[in-house]
């Protein structure tokens, strides 16, 4: 399984990822990262972004994602293709090569078995890679929510409201797909039916009941 998180910089995806590999890995599963790649690019970024420096990061962080996926049973990608697509298109609208882009991130989007979108919760900390501009990060957030809605791509929303339950509600929608349940759960005597994907993790929303049938992964 391959799940990724996307959303602007600043926002929390880079230690949601890390909590939840501690928490499979107690599961005796098999974890990669995929780190973000911006931070390893040796071209400009953020605000002063060159469109080599935008194809660079998008064709690393799909080798990336392949070297990963051959290496453990679930991969954490802080970052989707759409995401570095939506930076790109920032500042290249227009260019000659962003039909060619689109193309290949519209199909490697589909590669990913869950995206989780995280809101912002706060400004933006420098860190000494990202930039800290207000209506930057807010753009780039604006720019991924209007792709997902554009091209429909299936996606969980985390609650900004709920921060301190977003690991416990993603663990709950990705568990139980990832292993056969007497492997996650060999004390429990009564089977245990799958979770219906999460259409959305709204403001003051229920928890997710468990279906009566099986479903299929978002």
């Amino acid at each position: 399984m391959k799940v990724a998180f996307i959303g602007t910089h600043g926002v929390g995806k880079t230690t949601l990822c890390y909590d939840l590999a501690a928490a499979l890995k107690k599961r005796d599963l098999t974890v990669e990262l995929v780190r973000e790649v911006a931070r390893e690019c040796p071209l400009p970024i953020n605000r002063e972004t060159t469109l080599k420096a935008q194809s660079w990061i998008l064709h690393t962080q799909i080798a990336w994602e392949l070297q990963a996926e051959a290496k453990a049973d679930v991969v954490f990608c802080d970052r989707a293709v759409l995401d570095n697509y939506c930076y790109m298109r920032r500042a290249f609208t227009g260019a000659a090569s962003e039909a060619v882009l689109e193309g290949l991130v519209r199909s490697w989007t589909t590669t990913y078995d869950a995206l989780f979108k995280v809101p912002i919760v706060g400004d933006p900390r420098f860190d000494g890679v990202r930039d800290t501009d207000l209506a930057f990060q807010r753009e780039i957030d604006d720019s991924i929510d209007q792709t997902l809605a554009a091209w429909g791509v299936a996606h969980l929303a985390l609650d900004p409201a709920r921060r301190d339950e977003w690991g416990a509600l993603v663990l709950d929608a990705l568990v139980l797909r990832l292993k056969p349940q007497e492997l996650l759960f060999p004390e429990s005597e009564e089977p245990i039916e799958p979770i219906e994907p999460i259409a959305s993790i709204a403001p003051k929303a229920p928890k997710a009941s468990k279906a009566k049938t099986g479903a299929s992964h978002a």
